[in-house]
């Protein structure tokens, strides 16, 4: 019989792990080319999950797959993602240009169209003309708008999002989350967004997978 269920671009398979007091453990397979949005109350796990996805945690027992690639030992560099966490991880004694230059080549052997598409994203993310702002001379808001545009220029096929909007006011979210889909439109790429914001869930997610003490949720 033909197996006509959607491809999955991430599977926690029996994946446990103890970090001091807490146990997680994690069975799950996330649609491939979809938005999911993980939700549950805080400190349940849903980073915890992002983490294990990403490769930040490696898992006490079980496997992390990623588009049916065992990926459970691989570095977090080498896997087919990129990332925007609650941490912006600007390195403070770079410019922007050169911050998310990072994301297309760490060693910044950037030809003249890397240099285009970070200026591009840049713009994309509304900071224009911002390539040699430091970070220190940003607000939180606009920090974590160029960590989102250093994982756009990546053009990674799964994009994990942790809280990534939380320093923007109002109507900036609304702007970042129709940006969001739009890329989303227009790549094809896998989406998985921990948020507590229930518009964002609405606005945003094809799915919703509930995280609570430590597990998925049935």
């Amino acid at each position: 019989m033909a197996n006509d269920a959607p491809a999955a671009a991430v599977e926690l398979l029996d994946v446990r792990l103890v970090l001091g007091s807490a146990r997680f453990h994690f069975d799950c397979r996330l649609e491939e080319g979809v938005i999911t949005a993980i939700t549950g109350p805080s400190g349940s796990g849903k980073s915890t999950l992002l983490n294990l996805v990403a490769g930040f945690e490696t898992p006490d027992s079980g496997r992390v797959r990623l588009s049916g690639r065992d990926m459970t030992g691989v570095h977090p560099g080498q896997r087919p993602l990129s990332l925007v966490f609650q941490d912006n991880n600007l390195f403070a004694h770079l410019d922007l240009l050169t911050n998310v230059g990072l994301g297309i080549h760490p060693a910044l052997k950037l030809s003249p169209a890397d240099r285009r598409a970070v200026s591009d994203a840049l713009s994309r993310v509304g900071l224009a003309g911002y390539e040699k702002r430091m970070p220190g001379t940003l607000s939180g808001g606009e920090r974590q708008r160029a960590a989102f545009a250093r994982a756009l220029v990546r053009k990674r096929p799964l994009l994990l999002l942790d809280e990534p909007f939380a320093a923007l006011d109002p109507a900036l979210r609304v702007s970042m989350a129709e940006l969001l889909l739009n890329l989303h439109r227009e790549s094809g790429n896998t989406v998985v967004i921990v948020t507590h914001d229930r518009d964002e869930v609405t606005r945003l997610a094809d799915r919703v997978l509930g995280v609570e003490n430590g597990t998925v949720r049935p």
